[in-house]
Formats: structure tokens, C-alpha cells, sequence
């Protein structure tokens, strides 16, 4: 799909069978292939809320669930990037996982008795690793990247905590990071997966944040720079808007969208699909 890709803002949720992105609020996608569904971290309840009530980071949304966990439709497929709540949040993978039987799960190794507990004994799930390329389902190819969540951090045996995904279907290309910072052999990596879209976090970091136990992700620059370095045509940011501690000004997204022509930076908005169009 490389180089005959544009992007249209279109209401509601993607229809079986047509490419889009549709956004769930912070590092969750429901994505749409053409002929595969795709689900990746999605946080689709209240549960940090309930976890941190009374603290100073109390986890309140910003933003409601665009789409109740019941309410979505069966994937083909499920990836989670690593063992935060609001990237495997039990409260929305285990629904799916009950009402869905055989629905496959892809969750990083590292993490893998972490997962059993969160999404459920009987679910099916597919230990990941990083530098590897599995097919999960038939007709989907996924690149396995690592992620550095502030650092790079492994198991025992080497494996790491956080991962990104590449997914390829249907001739589409398309690069999901996970939570992480710039760190050295990202941009080849992503340079030789040949990405059509990009999606990767833009609300930074900080030494405050760190400290109180929050893990930081690339600046809208630092994604713009990945992006333009491996080659990617369309940038869409994410992980925003949802925890008003850990969010950045949006008009920040806004502005570098106007002032910088390559990569194209699409803002997701909660409640519109971007729809994935092949040609001119």
C-alpha cells in the first residue's frame, strides 16, 4: 500500500471488510485490514480509577471509552504491548477473552504468567519475543520490535518487558510501538520493516514524572524524527488525552501537523475512524 495511501476522517466505527484506524484512547486501536480485525492494547475501563482513588494521580479519564468492551465486535486477533494496566487491563481483555472463545492473544513472553492472571486460564495466548516475525492467524504476518519504556528492560532470559508490533495484511504495513522512547537500532528496524503508517506515542517525559513512578514516551518531535529517518509516510500519535498527569497540550499535535509536510500527521479523535484509502 506504500505511496497510493490517503487518509479520511469518517464518523463512527469501521464496517467489516474497510480499512481504518479506529482510536480508543490512549495506546489502543481497533484496526481494520480488509479482511482481518485487528485489537491492540486497549483500555476500555475504569479499572486504574478504581486502583489509585484518592491519590494525587487519581486516573480519572479525560475521555470516556469511545466503545464499551461488550459492544465490540469479535477480532481475529488481540496484541498487547506490555503488562501496564492501561495496555493489558484485565476489566477489558478478559470479557473478550470469555465471550470470544479461541480468541488468540499476543503478549509478550516476558510477561506471559502476568497475562494468564489478567485475560483468563482458558485463554489463548502466544508468547511473543523481540527481532521475531510470527503469523498469528492466517494471513497476518507480525514483525515482533522491542520497546524501551524510558529503558529497555528484559527477563532473565534476555526477553523484553515491552514490545512494539509491525502488522502486515492485505498489503498494508503498519507499525505500532508500544510505550517507548528513542533508543539505538529503533530506526533501522523500522526502516526495514518499510511502514506505511506509524503509530507512536507523543507525551514525552520527564524527570517529575519519573519519579513518581510514571515511565515516559517520545515528544511529538522525537516521533516526527523516527518517522522521517525510517522512511515512514504517515505518522498517527497517540497516548494522550486520557490521564490528565501524564497528557501533553494537543495543540501541540495540531501545529506540528501544519508546519511539517512529511511524514503526514493524522490526529486520531475518539468516536471517528480514519479510513485507509488505496489510490490516488
Amino acid at each position: 500500500m506504500r505511496g497510493t495511501m490517503r487518509i479520511e476522517r469518517r464518523p463512527g466505527f469501521p464496517q467489516p471488510g474497510e480499512p481504518g484506524l479506529f482510536w480508543l484512547g490512549q495506546a489502543g486501536f481497533w484496526i481494520e485490514t480488509g479482511h482481518h480485525r485487528i485489537l491492540i492494547d486497549p483500555y476500555l475501563s475504569d479499572s486504574l480509577a478504581v486502583k489509585y482513588a484518592g491519590r494525587a494521580n487519581d486516573h480519572r479519564r479525560m475521555m470516556p471509552p469511545p466503545v464499551a468492551v461488550l459492544d465490540l465486535p469479535r477480532p481475529d486477533l488481540v496484541l498487547v504491548t506490555h503488562a501496564h494496566t492501561d495496555h493489558m487491563d484485565g476489566d477489558t481483555l478478559q470479557p473478550l477473552a470469555e465471550r470470544y472463545s479461541g480468541l488468540p492473544f499476543v503478549v509478550p513472553a516476558a510477561n506471559l504468567a502476568i497475562a494468564r492472571e489478567r485475560i483468563g486460564g482458558d485463554a489463548v495466548l502466544l508468547p511473543a519475543e523481540a527481532d521475531t516475525h510470527i503469523e498469528p492467524v492466517p494471513g497476518v504476518a507480525v514483525t515482533v520490535f522491542p520497546a524501551a519504556h524510558e529503558t529497555r528492560e528484559r527477563d532473565g532470559e534476555g526477553r523484553d518487558f515491552f514490545l512494539g508490533y509491525g502488522i502486515e495484511a492485505e498489503g498494508l504495513r503498519l507499525y505500532h510501538s508500544g510505550d517507548t522512547i528513542p533508543f539505538e537500532g529503533l530506526p533501522g528496524r523500522l526502516a526495514g520493516f518499510s511502514a506505511d503508517i506509524a503509530l507512536l506515542p507523543v507525551n514525552g517525559r520527564d524527570a517529575e514524572r519519573l519519579a513518581a513512578g510514571i515511565p515516559g514516551n517520545m515528544t511529538i518531535e522525537e516521533a516526527v524524527d523516527l518517522s522521517v529517518e525510517a522512511g515512514v509516510p504517515f505518522l498517527v500519535p497517540h497516548h494522550f488525552g486520557l490521564f490528565a498527569f501524564n497528557t501533553l497540550d494537543e495543540g501541540t499535535i495540531d501545529q506540528a501537523a501544519e508546519r511539517i509536510a512529511s511524514p503526514a500527521i493524522v490526529k486520531p479523535i475518539a468516536g471517528e475512524m480514519l479510513a485507509l484509502m488505496r489510490g490516488a
